[in-house]
């Protein structure tokens, strides 16, 4: 009798180890499918149909990419896109490792200066996208009487493509700067502090190990920055559909001079009620987010 329990104990204890890891894991992965998986399937399926707010009007197949392919405007809201990531996330994660290095830093109120850089991120992005409206407004906004005291005359700010990128960009990097300083900061502070006395003893300057210590041994905070940034700017919607004021802020305004890819997938899934249509654009949309993925990941590996 006490074998046969001592067996049942074991066989039970087994189990345990055995099945526990796929029991915590298993939430997520529901999750997942019913949120994550599922959506996807199904916008694909609904992008091989002419389908509008009653339903399915019959199964097109490819047809919605073949005109996405030729539609000029999906490409333009694709170099928009690409304008305003590359002109958001560059100086932005630029000025973030600045700011992680000041602030690992010996400082007066470094605890404070750490919470300071967290404001921007729990700011409401409708309330950033209004304030950052008001202030490259073209007639009373504060970046233009800036310039007016160089000498420089006033910028429409939405009337093209780099004023609108720049303005953009402007409200993303202010948001998201203090964020991947943290990361960056969190990062240089498991970084071993012998190697910076050893490269003191050497000679090196503040700059020298900066470069050579500091940026090569935090790489992998700096590559999931990158993934997370490309992510987002890919994705960008809030920032320029507050920025375009008046009738055309869907349309990044009257010429579309800075609609991003979800801006024009909202506006012909939602506003022109062509889900089908949509529906490809999301999944065009998808697959460049692979894309670029992809990219950065063999130039990271390449690298390495």
């Amino acid at each position: 009798m006490a074998d046969t329990e001592q067996r049942r104990g074991w066989r039970l204890s087994k189990l345990d180890a055995t099945a526990s890891p796929y029991l915590f894991v298993a939430p997520f992965f529901i999750i997942f499918l019913i949120f994550g998986l599922f959506p996807l399937g199904y916008t694909a399926w609904v992008s091989l149909h002419d389908w509008d707010l009653g339903g399915s009007n019959g199964f097109v197949g490819l047809q919605n990419y073949v005109t996405l392919f030729g539609d000029p405007d999906f490409w333009n809201a694709v170099v928009n896109t690409l304008g305003i990531l590359l002109l958001a996330t560059v100086p932005q994660l630029l000025l973030a490792l600045i700011l992680a290095s000041l602030l690992n830093q010996k400082l007066r109120g470094l605890t404070f200066l750490r919470m300071g850089v967290l404001l921007p991120i729990v700011t409401s992005v409708a309330a950033v996208g209004i304030v950052f409206s008001q202030i490259f407004d073209r007639d009373a906004g504060m970046a233009n009487g800036l310039l007016s005291l160089v000498n420089i005359d006033a910028i429409d700010w939405r009337a093209d493509k780099w004023s609108s990128w720049t303005a953009i960009a402007t409200m993303v990097n202010w948001r998201w700067t203090g964020y991947n300083a943290l990361i960056y900061l969190a990062a240089m502070q498991s970084v071993p502090r012998e190697l910076y006395e050893a490269a003191t003893v050497d000679g090196a300057s503040k700059v020298r190990q900066f470069f050579s210590i500091t940026v090569p041994m935090i790489r992998p905070a700096i590559v999931f920055t990158v993934i997370v940034s490309m992510i987002g700017g890919m994705q960008l919607f809030t920032e320029p559909l507050i920025f375009g004021q008046g009738g055309f802020a869907i349309s990044g305004g009257s010429l579309r001079q800075f609609q991003t890819v979800a801006m024009y997938m909202f506006e012909k899934a939602f506003r022109d009620f062509d889900l089908g249509y949509g529906s490809a654009i999301a999944w065009m949309l998808f697959l460049l987010i692979t894309l670029l993925a992809t990219v950065n990941f063999l130039i990271t590996r390449r690298g390495r």
